[in-house]
């Protein structure tokens, strides 16, 4: 077993991510020292194009692993030296290990998505599904839901090409589901349909407030997620519970994500239950604070 671990998240805009108290805490509770770090592209004035040198910079350091975020998730493919089998399918990576001097992407993403929805969905339907949002989580959750059994998966994207490439990219693995593009205005007949729906979107985040689908659209026999988890009850999933509609928090994926890569990184399965009681903690102490 591994008793002293470093790793890191890459990304833009991520100071203030929660993913190091949650590594650090659950490596905490298995006897390791370990220690995660932020390298942050906008706080060190730096792009993408620095990215082969942060990847091989973190692995001479002796860096266990990284965390991948935006906008680097596909960028980083090309400092790697190869891909499991889901993320070659995404072409997105949100977690590099170093192993026997070569840097490997995965992408737990979908699996944590995945596993979010077996958490708290149990025997909801899956026939139909809409999904809004074709871009860097959409890849994800689209992926997610199809190896989760849905049969028909509607993208809604304002950009259409956008949709179309996702679609392009899933529907050879997946043969035998429905896979179709949607415009916004397409939304209401497409939903009034549907057995569920997920935001895969920006829309909901203190930055981008308010509601990806209005509140009347909405019904009790459809479930919605949201991939968002900051805040924790976004505008949707608000609106969505009080027209008595099963919810799932984006907290989900963010946790079941971070449980995988953990593995990943340090061969030990770790406590879902508990990194996710201590995720939800964090954002709630995180919201109290902003409500003062």
């Amino acid at each position: 077993m591994i008793e002293s671990i470093v790793c890191g998240l890459i990304g833009s805009g991520i100071r203030a991510s929660l993913t190091p108290p949650m590594h650090e805490e659950e490596g905490r509770r298995h006897g390791l020292t370990y220690a995660y770090r932020i390298i942050d592209l906008d706080h060190l004035s730096l792009s993408t194009s620095n990215l082969p040198r942060l990847v091989w910079s973190a692995q001479e350091l002796g860096f266990r692993g990284l965390n991948i975020t935006h906008p680097c998730k596909q960028a980083v493919i090309g400092c790697l030296d190869g891909l499991s089998a889901d993320a070659e399918l995404l072409g997105a990576v949100n977690t590099v290990v170093f192993e026997e001097g070569k840097a490997i992407g995965h992408n737990t993403d979908w699996s944590g998505f995945a596993r979010n929805l077996d958490r708290s969905l149990t025997g909801a339907a899956m026939d139909n599904v809409v999904q809004l949002g074709a871009g860097g989580a959409g890849v994800a959750v689209a992926y997610a839901l199809l190896r989760r059994g849905v049969g028909r998966i509607t993208l809604v994207d304002n950009n259409i090409v956008r949709a179309l490439q996702l679609r392009d990219r899933l529907a050879p693995a997946f043969v035998a589901a429905d896979i179709s593009i949607a415009a916004l205005a397409d939304l209401p007949e497409r939903l009034s349909t549907a057995d569920g729906l997920v935001n895969a979107t920006p829309m909901g985040m203190a930055a981008h407030p308010g509601s990806a689908v209005p509140p009347e659209l909405l019904r009790p026999d459809l479930w919605v997620a949201d991939v968002v988890y900051r805040p924790l009850e976004t505008d949707l999933l608000r609106a969505a519970r009080e027209v008595g509609a099963r919810t799932l928090s984006g907290a989900g994926m963010a946790v079941f994500q971070a449980v995988d890569a953990f593995r990943i990184f340090t061969g030990i399965e770790p406590d879902a239950d508990r990194m996710f009681d201590h995720m939800t903690a964090l954002i709630r102490q995180e919201e109290s604070v902003m409500v003062r």
